[in-house]
Protein backbone atom coordinates (compact mmCIF):
# COMPACT_ATOMS: atom_id res chain seq x y z
CA UNK A 1 0.00 0.00 0.00
CA UNK A 2 2.89 2.33 0.64
CA UNK A 3 3.99 2.47 -3.05
CA UNK A 4 0.41 3.14 -4.10
CA UNK A 5 0.09 5.92 -1.51
CA UNK A 6 3.31 7.56 -2.70
CA UNK A 7 2.17 7.43 -6.34
CA UNK A 8 -1.19 8.93 -5.39
CA UNK A 9 0.42 11.79 -3.48
CA UNK A 10 2.83 12.52 -6.33
CA UNK A 11 0.01 12.56 -8.88
CA UNK A 12 -2.01 14.88 -6.68
CA UNK A 13 0.88 17.34 -6.33
CA UNK A 14 1.46 17.40 -10.10
CA UNK A 15 -2.24 18.01 -10.68
CA UNK A 16 -2.22 20.94 -8.29
CA UNK A 17 0.87 22.40 -9.93
CA UNK A 18 -0.72 22.10 -13.37
CA UNK A 19 -3.56 24.27 -12.20
CA UNK A 20 -1.16 27.22 -12.26
CA UNK A 21 0.65 26.42 -15.53
CA UNK A 22 -0.07 25.57 -19.13
CA UNK A 23 1.33 22.14 -20.15
CA UNK A 24 1.69 21.58 -23.91
CA UNK A 25 2.48 18.39 -25.79
CA UNK A 26 6.18 19.18 -26.04
CA UNK A 27 6.53 19.38 -22.30
CA UNK A 28 7.12 23.14 -22.39
CA UNK A 29 5.39 25.09 -19.66
CA UNK A 30 4.62 28.76 -19.07
CA UNK A 31 2.97 30.55 -16.17
CA UNK A 32 -0.73 31.17 -16.70
CA UNK A 33 -1.91 34.73 -16.22
CA UNK A 34 -4.04 35.54 -13.22
CA UNK A 35 -7.55 35.85 -14.57
CA UNK A 36 -10.26 37.59 -12.57
CA UNK A 37 -13.42 39.42 -13.55
CA UNK A 38 -14.08 43.11 -13.01
CA UNK A 39 -17.22 43.93 -11.14
CA UNK A 40 -19.80 45.11 -13.67
CA UNK A 41 -20.79 48.31 -11.86
CA UNK A 42 -17.10 49.17 -11.41
CA UNK A 43 -16.43 48.64 -15.11
CA UNK A 44 -19.38 50.77 -16.16
CA UNK A 45 -18.36 53.53 -13.77
CA UNK A 46 -14.83 53.50 -15.20
CA UNK A 47 -16.02 53.70 -18.82
CA UNK A 48 -18.45 56.54 -18.07
CA UNK A 49 -15.86 58.49 -16.09
CA UNK A 50 -13.22 58.32 -18.82
CA UNK A 51 -15.76 59.17 -21.52
CA UNK A 52 -16.68 62.35 -19.65
CA UNK A 53 -13.08 63.54 -19.75
CA UNK A 54 -11.93 62.15 -23.12
CA UNK A 55 -15.08 62.57 -25.21
CA UNK A 56 -18.13 60.66 -26.36
CA UNK A 57 -16.17 59.07 -29.21
CA UNK A 58 -14.36 56.90 -26.68
CA UNK A 59 -16.02 53.47 -26.48
CA UNK A 60 -14.39 51.64 -23.60
CA UNK A 61 -16.28 48.37 -23.93
CA UNK A 62 -15.00 47.90 -27.49
CA UNK A 63 -11.50 49.30 -27.02
CA UNK A 64 -10.75 47.87 -23.59
CA UNK A 65 -13.02 44.91 -22.82
CA UNK A 66 -10.71 43.81 -20.00
CA UNK A 67 -9.33 47.14 -18.64
CA UNK A 68 -7.50 45.58 -15.70
CA UNK A 69 -6.32 42.45 -17.51
CA UNK A 70 -5.50 41.69 -21.13
CA UNK A 71 -6.42 45.17 -22.44
CA UNK A 72 -5.19 47.66 -19.82
CA UNK A 73 -5.90 51.37 -20.18
CA UNK A 74 -2.97 53.78 -19.97
CA UNK A 75 -3.33 55.79 -16.77
CA UNK A 76 -5.52 53.21 -15.03
CA UNK A 77 -4.23 50.90 -12.30
CA UNK A 78 -6.18 48.12 -10.60
CA UNK A 79 -5.98 45.80 -7.63
CA UNK A 80 -7.84 42.71 -6.45
CA UNK A 81 -10.45 42.91 -3.73
CA UNK A 82 -12.44 39.76 -2.84
CA UNK A 83 -11.55 38.16 -6.17
CA UNK A 84 -12.61 41.13 -8.34
CA UNK A 85 -10.63 43.86 -10.08
CA UNK A 86 -11.17 47.41 -8.83
CA UNK A 87 -9.66 50.69 -10.04
CA UNK A 88 -7.09 52.08 -7.58
CA UNK A 89 -5.50 54.86 -9.69
CA UNK A 90 -6.86 57.10 -12.44
CA UNK A 91 -4.52 59.57 -14.15
CA UNK A 92 -6.09 61.79 -16.81
CA UNK A 93 -3.89 63.93 -19.08
CA UNK A 94 -0.90 63.74 -21.44
CA UNK A 95 1.54 61.97 -19.15
CA UNK A 96 2.71 59.61 -21.90
CA UNK A 97 2.17 59.29 -25.65
CA UNK A 98 -0.77 56.92 -25.27
CA UNK A 99 -2.27 58.62 -22.21
CA UNK A 100 -5.89 59.69 -21.96
CA UNK A 101 -6.10 63.24 -23.33
CA UNK A 102 -8.98 65.45 -22.27
CA UNK A 103 -11.56 66.78 -24.71
CA UNK A 104 -12.33 70.50 -25.06
CA UNK A 105 -15.80 70.04 -23.57
CA UNK A 106 -14.54 68.00 -20.64
CA UNK A 107 -16.85 67.39 -17.69
CA UNK A 108 -16.93 65.52 -14.42
CA UNK A 109 -19.20 62.47 -14.48
CA UNK A 110 -20.69 61.45 -11.15
CA UNK A 111 -19.71 57.86 -11.93
CA UNK A 112 -16.20 58.91 -10.89
CA UNK A 113 -17.32 58.78 -7.29
CA UNK A 114 -18.57 55.20 -7.67
CA UNK A 115 -14.98 53.89 -7.92
CA UNK A 116 -15.07 52.65 -4.35
CA UNK A 117 -11.40 51.62 -4.03
CA UNK A 118 -9.85 54.63 -5.80
CA UNK A 119 -6.63 55.73 -4.04
CA UNK A 120 -5.02 58.07 -6.58
CA UNK A 121 -6.75 60.63 -8.81
CA UNK A 122 -4.86 63.16 -10.94
CA UNK A 123 -5.61 65.60 -13.77
CA UNK A 124 -2.78 67.10 -15.84
CA UNK A 125 -3.42 69.81 -18.44
CA UNK A 126 -6.99 68.65 -18.77
CA UNK A 127 -9.12 71.77 -18.18
CA UNK A 128 -7.50 74.33 -20.46
CA UNK A 129 -10.17 76.84 -21.57
CA UNK A 130 -11.04 79.31 -18.79
CA UNK A 131 -13.10 81.46 -21.16
CA UNK A 132 -14.69 79.03 -23.57
CA UNK A 133 -15.25 76.13 -21.20
CA UNK A 134 -14.51 76.84 -17.53
CA UNK A 135 -14.88 73.89 -15.19
CA UNK A 136 -15.47 73.85 -11.44
CA UNK A 137 -14.67 71.05 -9.02
CA UNK A 138 -17.78 69.13 -7.90
CA UNK A 139 -18.80 70.18 -4.42
CA UNK A 140 -20.66 67.88 -2.03
CA UNK A 141 -19.90 64.40 -3.28
CA UNK A 142 -16.30 63.76 -2.22
CA UNK A 143 -17.49 61.90 0.87
CA UNK A 144 -18.00 58.85 -1.37
CA UNK A 145 -14.22 58.59 -1.73
CA UNK A 146 -13.51 59.35 1.91
CA UNK A 147 -12.64 55.77 2.77
CA UNK A 148 -10.09 55.23 -0.01
CA UNK A 149 -8.63 58.37 -1.66
CA UNK A 150 -5.04 59.08 -0.58
CA UNK A 151 -3.73 61.34 -3.36
CA UNK A 152 -5.60 64.08 -5.28
CA UNK A 153 -3.83 66.26 -7.84
CA UNK A 154 -4.88 68.99 -10.29
CA UNK A 155 -1.84 70.25 -12.24
CA UNK A 156 -1.67 72.87 -15.00
CA UNK A 157 -5.40 73.34 -15.53
CA UNK A 158 -6.04 77.04 -16.30
CA UNK A 159 -9.67 76.25 -17.09
CA UNK A 160 -10.28 74.87 -13.61
CA UNK A 161 -11.89 77.82 -11.84
CA UNK A 162 -13.88 78.63 -8.74
CA UNK A 163 -13.19 77.76 -5.13
CA UNK A 164 -11.93 74.66 -3.39
CA UNK A 165 -15.04 72.72 -2.37
CA UNK A 166 -15.63 72.20 1.31
CA UNK A 167 -16.22 68.55 0.45
CA UNK A 168 -12.45 68.07 0.38
CA UNK A 169 -12.66 68.11 4.15
CA UNK A 170 -14.30 64.67 4.04
CA UNK A 171 -11.19 63.04 2.56
CA UNK A 172 -9.83 61.92 5.92
CA UNK A 173 -7.32 59.46 4.41
CA UNK A 174 -5.80 62.02 2.03
CA UNK A 175 -2.00 62.15 2.26
CA UNK A 176 -1.23 64.33 -0.78
CA UNK A 177 -3.25 67.30 -2.05
CA UNK A 178 -1.74 69.15 -5.03
CA UNK A 179 -3.53 72.11 -6.65
CA UNK A 180 -0.76 73.45 -8.87
CA UNK A 181 -1.06 76.13 -11.58
CA UNK A 182 -4.81 76.19 -11.99
CA UNK A 183 -7.36 79.01 -12.13
CA UNK A 184 -8.72 78.46 -8.62
CA UNK A 185 -9.53 81.48 -6.48
CA UNK A 186 -11.13 82.61 -3.24
CA UNK A 187 -9.87 82.02 0.29
CA UNK A 188 -8.00 78.95 1.38
CA UNK A 189 -10.66 76.81 3.05
CA UNK A 190 -10.09 76.06 6.71
CA UNK A 191 -11.42 72.53 6.18
CA UNK A 192 -8.03 71.61 4.71
CA UNK A 193 -6.65 71.97 8.21
CA UNK A 194 -8.81 68.97 9.17
CA UNK A 195 -6.93 66.63 6.83
CA UNK A 196 -4.58 65.48 9.56
CA UNK A 197 -3.07 62.66 7.45
CA UNK A 198 -1.65 65.09 4.88
CA UNK A 199 2.06 64.77 4.20
CA UNK A 200 2.16 66.99 1.12
CA UNK A 201 0.06 70.14 0.59
CA UNK A 202 0.77 72.13 -2.57
CA UNK A 203 -1.62 74.99 -3.43
CA UNK A 204 0.64 77.06 -5.69
CA UNK A 205 0.23 79.14 -8.82
CA UNK A 206 -3.46 79.94 -8.36
CA UNK A 207 -5.38 83.11 -7.45
CA UNK A 208 -6.08 82.53 -3.80
CA UNK A 209 -6.43 85.55 -1.53
CA UNK A 210 -6.91 86.21 2.16
CA UNK A 211 -5.00 84.92 5.15
CA UNK A 212 -3.43 81.53 5.70
CA UNK A 213 -5.74 79.60 8.05
CA UNK A 214 -4.28 79.14 11.52
CA UNK A 215 -5.32 75.51 11.66
CA UNK A 216 -2.84 74.66 8.90
CA UNK A 217 -0.34 74.61 11.75
CA UNK A 218 -2.11 71.54 13.11
CA UNK A 219 -1.07 69.35 10.18
CA UNK A 220 1.59 67.62 12.22
CA UNK A 221 2.38 64.94 9.61
CA UNK A 222 3.08 67.50 6.88
CA UNK A 223 6.44 67.22 5.09
CA UNK A 224 5.92 69.66 2.20
CA UNK A 225 3.89 72.89 2.33
CA UNK A 226 3.85 75.06 -0.80
CA UNK A 227 1.45 78.03 -0.99
CA UNK A 228 3.60 80.07 -3.38
CA UNK A 229 2.50 82.25 -6.31
CA UNK A 230 -0.89 83.35 -5.03
CA UNK A 231 -2.10 86.65 -3.56
CA UNK A 232 -2.20 85.61 0.07
CA UNK A 233 -1.89 88.39 2.63
CA UNK A 234 -1.63 88.87 6.36
CA UNK A 235 0.91 87.49 8.81
CA UNK A 236 2.60 84.12 8.90
CA UNK A 237 0.64 82.10 11.49
CA UNK A 238 2.57 81.45 14.68
CA UNK A 239 0.87 78.04 14.68
CA UNK A 240 3.35 77.01 11.99
CA UNK A 241 5.70 76.29 14.86
CA UNK A 242 3.76 73.06 15.28
CA UNK A 243 4.91 71.76 11.89
CA UNK A 244 7.88 70.02 13.44
CA UNK A 245 8.10 67.36 10.71
CA UNK A 246 8.12 69.86 7.85
CA UNK A 247 10.96 69.55 5.31
CA UNK A 248 10.04 72.23 2.76
CA UNK A 249 8.14 75.49 3.27
CA UNK A 250 7.54 77.71 0.22
CA UNK A 251 5.39 80.82 0.66
CA UNK A 252 7.14 82.91 -1.99
CA UNK A 253 5.47 85.40 -4.34
CA UNK A 254 2.54 86.44 -2.18
CA UNK A 255 1.71 89.58 -0.19
CA UNK A 256 2.38 88.21 3.28
CA UNK A 257 3.51 90.76 5.84
CA UNK A 258 4.49 91.30 9.44
CA UNK A 259 7.37 89.94 11.48
CA UNK A 260 8.99 86.58 10.92
CA UNK A 261 7.65 84.59 13.90
CA UNK A 262 10.18 83.14 16.30
CA UNK A 263 8.21 79.87 16.12
CA UNK A 264 9.95 79.17 12.80
CA UNK A 265 12.85 77.89 14.87
CA UNK A 266 10.73 74.91 15.94
CA UNK A 267 11.01 73.48 12.43
CA UNK A 268 14.15 71.53 13.25
CA UNK A 269 13.93 69.32 10.15
CA UNK A 270 13.31 72.08 7.61
CA UNK A 271 15.66 72.04 4.59
CA UNK A 272 13.96 74.70 2.42
CA UNK A 273 12.63 78.07 3.61
CA UNK A 274 11.46 80.22 0.70
CA UNK A 275 9.73 83.49 1.62
CA UNK A 276 10.86 85.57 -1.37
CA UNK A 277 8.82 88.42 -2.81
CA UNK A 278 6.55 89.22 0.12
CA UNK A 279 6.31 92.13 2.57
CA UNK A 280 7.88 90.67 5.69
CA UNK A 281 9.56 93.15 8.04
CA UNK A 282 10.82 93.44 11.60
CA UNK A 283 14.33 92.07 11.16
CA UNK A 284 15.76 88.57 11.09
CA UNK A 285 14.34 86.51 13.93
CA UNK A 286 17.01 84.95 16.13
CA UNK A 287 15.32 81.57 15.81
CA UNK A 288 16.54 81.27 12.21
CA UNK A 289 19.98 80.34 13.50
CA UNK A 290 18.43 77.35 15.27
CA UNK A 291 17.30 75.76 11.98
CA UNK A 292 20.46 73.71 11.58
CA UNK A 293 18.98 71.47 8.87
CA UNK A 294 18.39 74.35 6.45
CA UNK A 295 19.97 73.94 3.02
CA UNK A 296 18.14 76.71 1.14
CA UNK A 297 17.11 80.02 2.72
CA UNK A 298 15.57 82.55 0.33
CA UNK A 299 14.22 85.76 1.88
CA UNK A 300 14.95 88.19 -0.96
CA UNK A 301 12.72 91.13 -1.90
CA UNK A 302 11.21 91.70 1.53
CA UNK A 303 11.64 94.91 3.59
CA UNK A 304 12.93 92.85 6.50
CA UNK A 305 15.64 95.24 7.70
CA UNK A 306 17.84 94.71 10.71
CA UNK A 307 21.51 93.91 11.19
CA UNK A 308 23.03 91.04 9.24
CA UNK A 309 25.44 90.51 12.13
CA UNK A 310 22.56 89.71 14.48
CA UNK A 311 22.64 86.00 13.61
CA UNK A 312 25.35 83.42 14.25
CA UNK A 313 25.53 82.17 10.70
CA UNK A 314 28.14 79.54 11.48
CA UNK A 315 25.35 77.48 13.11
CA UNK A 316 23.79 76.82 9.70
CA UNK A 317 26.45 74.45 8.42
CA UNK A 318 24.15 72.75 5.91
CA UNK A 319 23.36 75.93 3.97
CA UNK A 320 23.85 75.65 0.21
CA UNK A 321 21.82 78.67 -0.95
CA UNK A 322 21.47 81.90 1.04
CA UNK A 323 19.59 84.67 -0.75
CA UNK A 324 19.09 87.83 1.34
CA UNK A 325 19.15 90.30 -1.56
CA UNK A 326 17.02 93.44 -1.39
CA UNK A 327 15.93 92.92 2.20
CA UNK A 328 17.03 96.27 3.68
CA UNK A 329 19.75 94.68 5.79
CA UNK A 330 22.37 96.87 7.47
CA UNK A 331 25.69 96.30 9.18
CA UNK A 332 28.81 94.59 7.93
CA UNK A 333 29.13 91.33 6.03
CA UNK A 334 29.67 88.70 8.75
CA UNK A 335 32.95 86.86 8.56
CA UNK A 336 31.10 83.85 9.98
CA UNK A 337 29.55 83.33 6.54
CA UNK A 338 32.97 82.14 5.42
CA UNK A 339 32.56 79.14 7.73
CA UNK A 340 29.71 77.73 5.63
CA UNK A 341 31.83 75.35 3.60
CA UNK A 342 28.94 73.95 1.57
CA UNK A 343 27.62 77.36 0.49
CA UNK A 344 27.24 77.64 -3.29
CA UNK A 345 25.11 80.77 -3.69
CA UNK A 346 25.35 83.88 -1.53
CA UNK A 347 23.17 86.86 -2.45
CA UNK A 348 23.62 89.97 -0.30
CA UNK A 349 23.13 92.50 -3.08
CA UNK A 350 20.92 95.60 -3.00
CA UNK A 351 21.01 96.19 0.75
CA UNK A 352 22.58 98.83 3.01
CA UNK A 353 25.62 96.82 4.06
CA UNK A 354 28.76 98.70 5.05
CA UNK A 355 32.39 97.96 5.84
CA UNK A 356 34.88 95.89 3.92
CA UNK A 357 34.00 92.29 2.96
CA UNK A 358 36.32 89.66 4.35
CA UNK A 359 38.65 88.01 1.81
CA UNK A 360 37.74 84.71 3.48
CA UNK A 361 34.50 84.76 1.48
CA UNK A 362 36.53 84.15 -1.67
CA UNK A 363 37.95 81.01 -0.05
CA UNK A 364 34.55 79.32 0.24
CA UNK A 365 35.33 75.98 -1.42
CA UNK A 366 31.92 75.42 -3.03
CA UNK A 367 30.80 78.93 -3.92
CA UNK A 368 29.73 79.46 -7.54
CA UNK A 369 27.89 82.79 -7.19
CA UNK A 370 28.58 85.67 -4.79
CA UNK A 371 26.73 88.98 -5.08
CA UNK A 372 27.64 92.03 -2.96
CA UNK A 373 26.62 94.70 -5.46
CA UNK A 374 24.34 97.60 -4.64
CA UNK A 375 25.52 98.26 -1.08
CA UNK A 376 27.70 100.82 0.71
CA UNK A 377 30.79 98.66 1.05
CA UNK A 378 34.07 100.53 1.31
CA UNK A 379 37.80 100.01 1.11
CA UNK A 380 39.92 97.69 -0.93
CA UNK A 381 38.61 94.35 -2.16
CA UNK A 382 41.21 91.83 -1.09
CA UNK A 383 40.05 89.02 -3.33
CA UNK A 384 42.52 87.52 -5.79
CA UNK A 385 42.60 87.96 -9.55
CA UNK A 386 42.24 84.19 -9.81
CA UNK A 387 38.92 84.43 -7.94
CA UNK A 388 37.64 87.14 -10.30
CA UNK A 389 38.66 85.05 -13.29
CA UNK A 390 36.90 81.99 -11.94
CA UNK A 391 33.69 83.78 -11.01
CA UNK A 392 33.48 86.34 -13.85
CA UNK A 393 30.03 88.01 -13.75
CA UNK A 394 28.91 85.58 -11.04
CA UNK A 395 30.79 87.81 -8.61
CA UNK A 396 29.05 91.14 -8.20
CA UNK A 397 30.49 94.14 -6.38
CA UNK A 398 29.42 97.01 -8.63
CA UNK A 399 27.38 99.94 -7.34
CA UNK A 400 29.48 100.26 -4.19
CA UNK A 401 30.83 103.80 -4.81
CA UNK A 402 33.64 103.63 -2.25
CA UNK A 403 34.80 100.10 -2.98
CA UNK A 404 37.89 99.51 -5.12
CA UNK A 405 40.32 96.80 -6.14
CA UNK A 406 44.13 96.88 -5.75
CA UNK A 407 45.90 98.88 -8.43
CA UNK A 408 48.33 96.03 -9.07
CA UNK A 409 45.44 94.06 -10.61
CA UNK A 410 45.08 96.65 -13.37
CA UNK A 411 47.61 94.82 -15.49
CA UNK A 412 45.60 91.62 -15.07
CA UNK A 413 42.77 90.55 -17.31
CA UNK A 414 40.76 89.55 -14.23
CA UNK A 415 39.32 92.47 -12.30
CA UNK A 416 35.90 92.80 -10.62
CA UNK A 417 33.30 94.06 -13.06
CA UNK A 418 32.12 97.60 -12.37
CA UNK A 419 34.62 98.32 -9.60
CA UNK A 420 37.26 101.05 -9.95
CA UNK A 421 40.94 100.63 -9.06
CA UNK A 422 41.98 102.08 -5.74
CA UNK A 423 43.93 105.00 -7.29
CA UNK A 424 40.68 106.29 -8.77
CA UNK A 425 38.53 108.83 -6.99
CA UNK A 426 34.89 109.57 -7.64
CA UNK A 427 33.58 113.09 -7.10
CA UNK A 428 30.08 114.14 -8.03
CA UNK A 429 29.94 117.49 -9.82
CA UNK A 430 27.81 120.49 -9.02
CA UNK A 431 24.56 120.75 -11.01
CA UNK A 432 25.74 123.80 -12.99
CA UNK A 433 29.09 122.32 -14.05
CA UNK A 434 27.66 120.90 -17.25
CA UNK A 435 26.52 124.35 -18.36
CA UNK A 436 29.92 125.89 -17.64
CA UNK A 437 31.59 123.29 -19.81
CA UNK A 438 29.30 123.80 -22.77
CA UNK A 439 29.93 125.93 -25.80
CA UNK A 440 29.88 129.69 -25.80
CA UNK A 441 26.07 129.67 -25.70
CA UNK A 442 26.03 127.36 -22.68
CA UNK A 443 24.51 124.49 -24.68
CA UNK A 444 26.33 121.34 -23.69
CA UNK A 445 24.38 119.01 -25.98
CA UNK A 446 25.74 120.40 -29.25
CA UNK A 447 29.18 118.90 -28.69
CA UNK A 448 30.51 115.57 -27.51
CA UNK A 449 30.26 115.75 -23.73
CA UNK A 450 31.15 113.02 -21.33
CA UNK A 451 31.15 112.63 -17.60
CA UNK A 452 33.60 110.11 -16.29
CA UNK A 453 35.63 109.26 -13.26
CA UNK A 454 39.03 108.38 -14.65
CA UNK A 455 42.23 107.04 -13.17
CA UNK A 456 45.40 107.92 -15.09
CA UNK A 457 48.68 106.08 -14.78
CA UNK A 458 51.54 105.02 -16.98
CA UNK A 459 49.90 101.64 -17.47
CA UNK A 460 46.17 102.00 -17.92
CA UNK A 461 43.11 104.17 -17.96
CA UNK A 462 39.73 103.12 -16.72
CA UNK A 463 36.73 104.67 -15.07
CA UNK A 464 32.99 105.01 -14.88
CA UNK A 465 30.42 106.78 -16.99
CA UNK A 466 27.39 108.32 -15.34
CA UNK A 467 23.88 108.70 -16.75
CA UNK A 468 23.62 112.31 -15.64
CA UNK A 469 25.81 113.29 -18.58
CA UNK A 470 22.59 113.59 -20.56
CA UNK A 471 23.15 110.74 -23.02
CA UNK A 472 20.92 107.69 -23.06
CA UNK A 473 23.71 105.62 -24.54
CA UNK A 474 27.41 105.94 -25.10
CA UNK A 475 28.69 104.89 -28.47
CA UNK A 476 32.24 103.60 -28.39
CA UNK A 477 34.28 103.62 -31.58
CA UNK A 478 37.07 101.30 -30.57
CA UNK A 479 40.43 101.21 -32.30
CA UNK A 480 43.14 99.26 -30.50
CA UNK A 481 46.67 100.37 -31.30
CA UNK A 482 50.05 98.82 -30.71
CA UNK A 483 53.21 100.72 -29.72
CA UNK A 484 53.31 104.38 -30.74
CA UNK A 485 56.49 105.38 -32.53
CA UNK A 486 57.09 108.92 -33.76
CA UNK A 487 53.40 109.70 -33.51
CA UNK A 488 52.27 106.72 -35.63
CA UNK A 489 49.77 104.13 -34.29
CA UNK A 490 49.38 100.61 -35.68
CA UNK A 491 45.67 99.78 -36.12
CA UNK A 492 45.03 96.02 -36.13
CA UNK A 493 41.27 96.12 -35.44
CA UNK A 494 38.35 98.54 -35.27
CA UNK A 495 34.82 97.97 -34.05
CA UNK A 496 31.72 99.80 -32.88
CA UNK A 497 29.68 98.93 -29.82
CA UNK A 498 26.92 100.47 -27.74
CA UNK A 499 27.27 100.79 -23.99
CA UNK A 500 23.97 101.30 -22.16
CA UNK A 501 23.51 102.99 -18.81
CA UNK A 502 20.64 104.42 -16.80
CA UNK A 503 21.41 107.08 -14.22
CA UNK A 504 24.09 105.10 -12.46
CA UNK A 505 27.81 104.48 -12.73
CA UNK A 506 28.75 101.88 -15.31
CA UNK A 507 32.18 100.56 -16.29
CA UNK A 508 34.30 102.72 -18.53
CA UNK A 509 36.16 100.70 -21.19
CA UNK A 510 39.56 99.67 -19.90
CA UNK A 511 42.61 100.93 -21.81
CA UNK A 512 45.59 98.71 -21.16
CA UNK A 513 49.28 99.34 -21.74
CA UNK A 514 50.08 100.50 -25.29
CA UNK A 515 46.41 100.76 -26.23
CA UNK A 516 44.16 103.69 -26.99
CA UNK A 517 40.49 103.88 -27.89
CA UNK A 518 38.27 106.51 -29.45
CA UNK A 519 34.90 107.40 -27.98
CA UNK A 520 32.23 109.30 -29.80
CA UNK A 521 28.77 110.35 -28.74
CA UNK A 522 25.56 109.27 -30.43
CA UNK A 523 25.85 112.40 -32.58
CA UNK A 524 28.97 110.98 -34.27
CA UNK A 525 31.24 113.96 -33.53
CA UNK A 526 35.01 113.72 -33.38
CA UNK A 527 36.29 111.51 -30.56
CA UNK A 528 39.02 112.01 -28.03
CA UNK A 529 41.72 109.54 -27.13
CA UNK A 530 42.12 109.76 -23.38
CA UNK A 531 45.22 109.80 -21.21
CA UNK A 532 48.79 110.22 -22.32
CA UNK A 533 47.90 109.40 -25.91
CA UNK A 534 47.36 111.96 -28.63
CA UNK A 535 43.89 112.92 -29.81
CA UNK A 536 43.13 111.39 -33.21
CA UNK A 537 40.08 112.39 -35.28
CA UNK A 538 38.24 109.21 -36.22
CA UNK A 539 38.00 110.19 -39.89
CA UNK A 540 41.76 110.85 -40.21
CA UNK A 541 42.88 109.43 -43.60
CA UNK A 542 45.38 106.61 -43.55
CA UNK A 543 48.94 107.26 -44.64
CA UNK A 544 51.19 104.68 -46.17
CA UNK A 545 49.45 101.36 -45.66
CA UNK A 546 46.13 100.31 -44.17
CA UNK A 547 47.91 99.48 -40.93
CA UNK A 548 48.99 103.04 -40.13
CA UNK A 549 47.22 106.21 -39.11
CA UNK A 550 48.96 109.46 -38.31
CA UNK A 551 48.14 110.96 -34.91
CA UNK A 552 48.74 114.59 -35.78
CA UNK A 553 46.02 116.27 -33.72
CA UNK A 554 46.92 118.31 -30.66
CA UNK A 555 47.12 116.55 -27.29
CA UNK A 556 43.96 115.99 -25.32
CA UNK A 557 44.62 118.76 -22.80
CA UNK A 558 44.37 121.34 -25.58
CA UNK A 559 40.87 120.08 -26.42
CA UNK A 560 39.50 120.35 -22.90
CA UNK A 561 37.48 123.18 -21.48
CA UNK A 562 39.66 125.84 -19.86
CA UNK A 563 38.04 124.91 -16.56
CA UNK A 564 39.93 121.58 -16.54
CA UNK A 565 43.47 120.39 -17.02
CA UNK A 566 45.27 117.09 -17.41
CA UNK A 567 48.02 115.91 -15.07
CA UNK A 568 51.36 115.14 -16.58
CA UNK A 569 51.61 111.46 -17.59
CA UNK A 570 55.06 111.35 -16.07
CA UNK A 571 53.53 111.68 -12.61
CA UNK A 572 52.32 108.10 -12.87
CA UNK A 573 49.25 106.95 -10.98
CA UNK A 574 47.64 110.29 -10.30
CA UNK A 575 43.84 110.50 -10.11
CA UNK A 576 41.33 113.16 -10.98
CA UNK A 577 37.78 113.64 -12.14
CA UNK A 578 37.18 114.63 -15.72
CA UNK A 579 34.11 116.32 -17.15
CA UNK A 580 34.76 117.81 -20.54
CA UNK A 581 34.04 117.90 -24.22
CA UNK A 582 35.93 117.69 -27.47
CA UNK A 583 35.82 121.00 -29.23
CA UNK A 584 35.79 121.23 -33.00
Amino acid sequence: MKPFTAIFHTTLVLFILCLGVYCDGDGDTEMAPMVAPMEKTEQEALYSTIQGFVGTWWNGSDLYPDPCGWTPIQGVSCDLYDGFWYVTALNIGPVQDNSLDCAHNVEFKLHLFELKHLKTLSFLNCFISPRKHPVTIPANIWYKLAGSLESLEFRSNPGLVGQVPTGFGDLRKLQSLVLLENGLSGNLPTIIGNLVSLRRLVIAGNRFTGHIPDNFGGLGELLILDLSRNSLSGPLPTSFGGLSSLLKLDLSNNQLEGDLPSELGNMKNLTLLDLRNNKFSGGLTQSLQEMASLEDMALSNNPIGGDLLSLEWQNLQNLVILDLSNTGLTGEVPESLAELKGLRFLGLNDNNLTGNPSPKLAALPSVTALYLNGNNLTGELKFSGWFYGKMERRFGAWNNPNLCYPVELMSSSHVPFGVKPCDQEVTYLEPDTRTKLGNENGNADQNFHFMASLGFSSHAIDGLWHGSSGFNRLKAKCGVWGEQTNGVCTVPIASTEWVDYDDEWVPFPLLKRNECRNFVSKSEVDPCVLGRFLACPYEQPLKGSEDEIECSSPPLDSLLSPHLSLPSPSKGASAFELLGHCRS
